[in-house]
């Protein structure tokens, strides 16, 4: 299956919703009162091949917004474990597919742009702080080589929005290599193996082209989603909301709600408040993502012989391939092999700033935080031997820095915000413009508490 989508720029053209419209309705965008670009990712418009000054336009703004019109992406999921059979994009469309100058297809979708036929009861809409924070770790976990969705745009809207409290509206523009979701597999399921197996079929031809069978699909997408998890481990990176509709087949990372990078090591680590039982706390998550790898795999079965069989023996490979995506990892951070489990063990005990301790390793010195802690000499020593070279981020999404730069955000001032961007870019190179914003070392232990919302 060729898929060549080529839309004009701000078109909606979409091969997704033309092949598949029982996973896609078309709905157009709510119109609001005063939309305006309050940031917009230049370089990334560029590598696209957009008009930057095009999409400030009144007409850029219609596209971005869902004036033009687009489609409402349907999907299942299991919700911290519990499966809701229709869920899909309550507040967001999907705008358009976008070939890029070198051929690439790419989502262009939008959250935020008003209520649709899967809203249940929602509003639709996008409070700016949230918005505003997934372009921020995106931008974040791209210049660290994360695999991540992209931001595009953050636009206000001139309307409030009720949460926790009032927020300023948004829409928030991003852009992915697609949005098919193990729950788009689950929907797809529910509707029968006709469906799931045109789905498999599309999505082979735009993610894995070598590949030709739902056995090659699942193969594919475990060693992406092991490759994934890998990295948000390394650099303590925790999604928070790890459901089978936030799991994109890609292997991208998408659907940043109550995430967070960690402040003090503990592997118990949980921000998000509506986590309440550590479902999705940082170190469940390679065992969360097995875990729906076989949601998917219960979606595939019916279409090979011998299914349950073949897919169990294929979902024991992520633990393999998790762990050695782990050391690989681990290897680059302290730049050394076979050193990371006996510092996580130094880790379990001591609790020290995370990533405050990566950013500083020097061989030849105890790590930051751990220079009273038993072994930590012995390690020190073995690690220094190696002769390491440790490559890790300076600069990071800190909560309460990136908290203080969201509230002053919110309240009209991006300056504060706009220089946190600039640091997350340019995450291994420090820069004293920087030293302020609080994105390199965490508070002090006793006021580290801190608590992440979704946003919807």
């Amino acid at each position: 299956m060729a898929i060549q989508p080529t839309p004009t720029m701000g078109s909606t053209m979409n091969t997704f919703a033309e092949q598949f419209p029982e996973l896609a309705l078309p709905c157009t965008g709510e119109a609001f009162p005063d939309p305006q670009i309050l940031v917009l990712n230049e370089p990334l418009a560029a590598e696209l091949g957009l008009d930057p000054q095009w999409l400030r336009s009144p007409e850029g703004i219609a596209f971005l917004t869902g004036q033009h019109g687009g489609h409402a992406l349907g999907y299942a999921g299991h919700q911290f474990g519990q499966f809701n059979p229709r869920m899909g994009d309550g507040r967001a469309l999907l705008l358009s597919e976008h070939t890029d100058p070198q051929g690439e297809v790419w989502d262009i979708h939008a959250k935020g742009t008003g209520r649709t036929p899967f809203s249940r009861g929602g509003d639709g809409h996008y409070p700016l702080d949230a918005a505003l924070k997934e372009y921020a770790f995106a931008e974040s976990l791209h210049a660290l080589g994360v695999p991540t969705s992209r931001s595009l745009a953050v636009l206000s809207t001139g309307r409030t929005v009720q949460r926790h409290r009032l927020h300023p509206g948004a829409v928030g523009v991003r852009v992915a290599s697609s949005h098919i979701r193990i729950g788009t597999f689950q929907y797809a399921a529910l509707m029968g193996p006709q469906v799931t197996e045109r789905l498999v079929d599309y999505t082979l031809a735009r993610h894995f082209p070598d590949a030709s069978s739902p056995l090659d699909l699942f193969d594919a997408t475990v060693s992406r989603q092991a490759q994934l998890v890998a990295s948000w481990m390394r650099f303590g990176f925790i999604h928070g909301v790890m459901n089978t509709d936030n799991i994109a087949i890609s292997g991208e990372t998408i659907d940043f709600g109550p995430c967070a990078f960690m402040d003090y090591f503990a592997t118990d680590t949980v921000y998000s408040s509506i986590d309440t039982r550590g479902r999705y706390a940082y170190a469940q998550q390679p065992a969360v993502m097995m875990w729906n790898l076989a949601r998917l795999a219960e979606a595939l079965v019916p279409l090979v012989d011998e299914g349950v069989k073949k897919f169990t023996e294929r979902l024991q490979r992520f633990q393999l391939q998790y762990a050695a995506a782990w050391d690989e990892q681990m290897a680059a951070a302290l730049g050394a092999p076979n050193c990371a489990e006996q510092l996580l063990d130094l880790l379990q005990v001591a609790a020290p700033d995370y990533c405050a301790l990566l950013a500083n390793l020097t061989p030849g010195e105890i790590p930051q935080g751990l220079e009273h802690t038993p072994g930590a000499a012995e390690w020190t020593e073995r690690w220094t031997a190696q002769h390491p070279q440790p490559r890790n981020p300076i600069y990071l999404p800190r909560n309460h820095g990136m908290q203080a730069a969201l509230e002053q955000a919110e309240a009209g001032d991006l300056s504060r915000y706009t220089l946190a961007l600039e640091a997350l870019r340019s995450p291994f190179e420090w820069d004293d413009k920087y030293e302020k914003l609080g994105l390199h070392a965490a508070v002090p232990r006793e006021e580290a508490e801190f608590t992440t919302y979704c946003g919807t």
